[in-house]
């Protein structure tokens, strides 16, 4: 065997181990992925080297010299195919295809449970790190065009169905199956702490109350929630980059995986909960002047409020669900936990703008 060819296959077993210490599935496949893009697309073999950055994601290091990095990301195969789509197709269609990281290559594991693509990587200044105004206007410009140019376009049912329904579905399923699985909690399948039965009972009365109001926050979302539109789903300040260049500012929004359709107000509330209070009137006054000039005309503050608080709670309920169904399904010690956490986030849940 030629050195070069044993360099490499060292290279990519180095990968692997990494991969496998980390405890991920489909290392194999992943490496051999990252070695070609070395060997091939990148030019002549590089070493490559893997940082985490969180389960499931890493940066890709090549070679030696700065700014030479891609990001490696495992994905189920139906949000894989969902975020291809984001990147090869809805986002062109709306001419915004440069809004979010270039998929450069992907590869799925033999079994078919899992897939690995590897992006552009754009960095670490995220809102969440460098949140100046200049970054944090230019942001919620972006949002808004995505929303104002998706709304109603004819992509939108591929979307809904490739993807995820971010409208009145979301709500008032999450709300009904979260009810019904901590309903089914009453007799927990392993030993809890003392304190869970009482948490337990006052989320549920929460959920109920939110269940009584259901018909009258639905009603609002069919009457002021404006027309559907693309929705990232997933709005949170470390998902939001904004960068400067000779052309002037660029933003990008990454992790796609929660992408679907629904009210403009899904993915507003998300930003501006996560936002501080002091920040919330500037965000919202600077995303109405931008829908303004696409003709829409925001829904007033106290029908804005209660808006984003059915779309939070609906986050809510959702994130209750599944805690619920792991700790029923397979007597999960965490699921014990978020339950419990939940029952004093949600009681303190607020609607976010000032009447």
């Amino acid at each position: 065997m030629a050195t070069e060819e044993r360099e490499a296959l060292d290279q990519r077993e180095r990968l692997e181990r990494s991969l496998v210490e980390w405890q991920e599935p489909a290392a194999a496949e992943a490496s051999e992925l990252l070695q070609e893009l070395a060997g091939g697309a990148l030019g002549s073999t590089q070493t490559l080297q893997l940082e985490r950055l969180k389960a499931a994601v890493y940066r890709v290091r090549i070679g030696t010299a700065p700014g030479r990095t891609l990001v490696l990301k495992r994905h189920r195969p139906a949000v894989a195919q969902a975020d291809r789509l984001v990147v090869e197709r809805w986002l062109p269609a709306l001419g915004l295809g440069e809004c979010c990281p270039k998929l450069l290559a992907a590869v799925a594991e033999r079994a078919g449970e899992w897939v690995w693509h590897v992006y552009e990587d754009v960095g670490d200044e995220s809102l969440a790190v460098q949140r100046l105004p200049w970054r944090l206007a230019a942001a919620v410009d972006c949002i808004a065009e995505l929303h104002t140019r998706a709304a109603r376009h004819p992509l939108l049912p591929e979307v809904r169905w490739r993807a995820r329904d971010h409208g009145v579905h979301f709500f008032v399923a999450n709300l009904r199956d979260a009810i019904a699985a901590l309903e089914a909690l009453a007799t927990p399948p392993r030993q809890v702490p003392r304190e869970f039965s009482a948490a337990r009972e006052r989320l549920l009365r929460q959920l109920y109350e939110l269940r009584e109001d259901a018909p009258r926050r639905v009603r609002l979302m069919e009457d002021a929630g404006g027309r559907e539109t693309l929705l990232h789903g997933d709005l949170w300040p470390k998902n939001v980059f904004v960068s400067t260049s000779a052309r002037g500012s660029a933003t990008r929004l990454i992790d796609w995986d929660h992408v679907g359709v629904g009210p403009f107000s899904y993915d507003l509330s998300t930003f501006l909960y996560q936002s501080s209070a002091d920040e919330r009137p500037r965000i919202l006054e600077r995303y109405g002047e931008a829908v303004a000039r696409a003709g829409w005309r925001l829904p007033s503050n106290a029908d804005l409020n209660l808006l984003c608080h059915t779309a939070e709670s609906a986050r809510y309920a959702h994130c209750i669900l599944w805690a619920a169904l792991a700790l029923l399904s397979e007597g999960a010690e965490w699921g014990i936990a978020e339950i419990m956490d939940f029952e004093c986030w949600f009681a303190a849940l607020r609607p976010p703008l000032p009447e």
